[in-house]
């Protein structure tokens, strides 16, 4: 296998030859990443110096600290990877996530964790799409369905409630998009999640084939968490917190674009080559309401511009919590974020006492001097089959 490798000037050139000699690849360049210490003019490696793989096929990391501390490396690893080149060193190996062919018009959006607006992007991506195409959503998550899930029509909060009553997960994100975009949603499910955001286990590729059987013109996947959907799509649309950490530049490097709430990391991606936007969120209800509003979230949404809220909990993916809250909680509307424990605590509650219930929608709102985010989803989803 063709190779390159990976070197630093703390190491006599010698040592990395016979390296080089000893390890089972033929080394086609040497890429020089820093250190002076051990180095005499230029080093005489065996092989070229080179500032690209070339036709490398792995990246062999011989270098180590200080030249290389973690976060370095992991840059490192994401620079290769990204280019669909494995990287590997003593103790550690990192391969390109597998990519599953895929031959509708398609459009991904991934996150660097969880809670960082990524199901509000994909439900205002679905939305934009919608306007003028036939618009279906594969939605994974870590409370998916044991088989792919179609949502052709939204669920009333009756559906919902059946659901949990049956001991399912009743707020995944598939149900979110389906009642909040209004558009017809695949739900999947995944288990695991590699550093570079593979699922260990899904069925997002059955979820795929029966999206592609919907004939749709165009095809949203919504990763879940950190994990990317295991499909090959045409874009790629990062909603982001953190990119300097593990592998979150190789997350940036696959995106056409990154979101983000934070100036800092708008500067770190550009710095990176990818351009940047910057968004915030603001908590929409679906529904009129009226009334003493009692609002349940999982952060920090702001709701500032909603009238009458006299009760606020910010629990709803901590249980514990949140039955203290309900207990408390004196108001004539319940809304609620469709999230975590919205259907099985909430909404009972809710029934329970004869209150109302809206669900809330997450809306995704440009900062001020960012561009028009629908004309920017529109503009990256295809609209016809990559030849």
């Amino acid at each position: 296998m063709k190779a390159v490798a990976v070197v630093d000037g703390e190491h006599y050139p010698d040592v990395v030859r016979a390296a080089l000699a000893e390890l089972p690849y033929d080394f086609v360049g040497v890429m020089l990443v820093g250190g002076t210490e051990k180095l005499r003019g230029r080093p005489d490696y065996g092989v070229p110096l080179v500032t690209e793989p070339g036709d490398a096929e792995i990246a062999v990391d011989l270098s180590d600290e200080p030249v290389l501390d973690p976060r370095t490396r992991f840059f490192l690893a994401s620079r290769f990877l990204a280019d669909g080149i494995p990287y590997v060193g003593a103790d550690f190996r990192f391969d390109p996530p597998a990519l599953h062919a895929f031959d509708v018009p398609s459009i991904a959006v991934i996150g660097t964790g969880k809670r960082v607006g990524k199901t509000a992007v994909t439900g205002a991506v679905a939305r934009a799409l919608a306007r003028d195409r036939k618009v279906v959503v594969v939605a994974m998550g870590r409370g998916g369905p044991e088989t792919p899930e179609l949502i052709e029509t939204p669920p009333t909060l009756e559906d919902l409630l059946a659901l949990s009553r049956g001991g399912r997960h009743a707020a995944s994100d598939h149900l979110e998009t389906a009642v909040l975009a209004g558009v017809p949603t695949i739900g999947c499910r995944r288990a695991g999640g590699g550093l570079a955001g593979m699922p260990f286990v899904s069925n997002v590729v059955e979820g795929a084939a029966l999206a592609a059987s919907l004939e749709p013109d165009v095809v949203v996947f919504d990763g879940s968490g950190a994990s990317i959907p295991p499909i090959d799509v045409d874009a790629r649309i990062l909603v982001a917190h953190d990119v300097g950490s593990g592998l979150n530049p190789y997350r940036v490097l696959i995106s056409e674009v990154v979101l983000t709430m934070s100036d800092a990391v708008a500067d770190e991606v550009r710095e990176l080559g990818k351009p940047a936007l910057r968004f915030g969120l603001r908590l929409r209800p679906a529904q009129p309401v009226k009334g003493r509003i009692a609002l349940f979230t999982t952060g920090n949404v702001p709701f500032g511009h909603l009238d009458d809220v006299v009760f606020a909990s910010r629990n709803l993916s901590d249980r514990a919590a949140l039955a203290e809250d309900l207990r408390n909680a004196d108001a004539d509307v319940f809304v609620v974020e469709l999230k975590a424990a919205a259907i099985d605590m909430v909404a009972e509650a809710a029934l329970e006492r004869g209150v109302k219930l809206v669900f809330a929608d997450n809306e995704v709102v440009p900062l001020p001097g960012e561009p028009d985010l629908d004309e920017l989803f529109r503009g990256l989803a295809p609209s016809e089959v990559r030849a």
